[in-house]
């Protein structure tokens, strides 16, 4: 099975949606089911992991009923509030339904760079495991050495990066990222999944090459499984969201 290992759907709203600038304006409308199956038919894949793009609990019930409706979205990765006191009544509620595996919270956008480590969060993300949770990182390339010391504080829980972390692709900048990155590969509890690295490129003027140092320093780092394997291989996910992307710059990778 192929699938796009990370994608959103969202109604536009521009309170709800702020991290969608002025650089971004393409995404100003409205993505839903019918968008999806597009672009899956178009790049012959067989499905998808919807992920949050808002931080509400309603956001997560919103993701699940989308998957009641459209059998081609597999899994979603939601939002709890990690800090809340009845985190575990919530995670219980969500975990019932098959198709959420997951949760994330956007930590980019916290002013606080070392908001991972409040005991609340740390409390909250310990519940995961029983579960059966996975905890997405949503991250800068500041945030790298925080995100290191959590996922060594919690070695049985599974934990995926997301976006790479967003490396400075526009600016052809990999220090300090290429040792922190490597750092947290060193955790065989973290994967990594490589998607949204467009948005960290320069819009309408980026080429595959500008890529290839971020793809080859991360696929070195936490294994690549090689075509026909599954993800027990490696530790490598990636999307396949982009086919300028994917067929020129990650030929010879598996999707998973």
């Amino acid at each position: 099975m192929r699938i796009d290992a990370h994608q959103h759907f969202w109604n536009y709203d521009a309170r709800q949606y702020p991290w969608i600038s002025d650089e971004m304006k393409r995404l100003r409308r409205d993505f839903g089911p019918a968008d999806l199956a597009r672009e899956l038919d178009r790049l012959e894949l067989d499905g998808s992991i919807a992920v949050q793009a808002r931080q509400s609990i309603e956001e997560s019930r919103w993701l699940l009923r989308l998957a009641e409706q459209e059998p081609r979205i597999k899994r979603i990765v939601g939002w709890v509030d990690l800090q809340s006191d009845r985190v575990e009544e919530d995670l219980a509620a969500l975990a019932r339904r098959p198709k959420f595996v997951g949760v994330r919270h956007v930590v980019q956008d916290e002013p606080d760079d070392e908001f991972m480590l409040r005991p609340d969060f740390l409390r909250g993300l310990g519940k995961l495991k029983q579960f059966d949770l996975t905890y997405d990182l949503l991250l800068f390339p500041r945030h790298l050495p925080v995100a290191v010391q959590v996922v060594r504080q919690f070695p049985e829980q599974k934990f995926v990066l997301d976006h790479l972390a967003k490396p400075f692709i526009k600016d052809g900048k990999i220090s300090p990222w290429d040792r922190d990155i490597q750092e947290l590969a060193r955790s065989a509890n973290v994967y990594c999944k490589v998607s949204g690295l467009v948005t960290e490129a320069r819009w309408g003027a980026w080429q595959p090459s500008d890529f290839r140092p971020y793809l080859d320093l991360v696929f070195a780092a936490f294994g690549c499984p090689p075509e026909n394997h599954g993800p027990e291989r490696g530790q490598v996910l990636r999307t396949r969201r982009m086919s300028r992307v994917h067929r020129p710059a990650l030929c010879g990778f598996v999707a998973v």
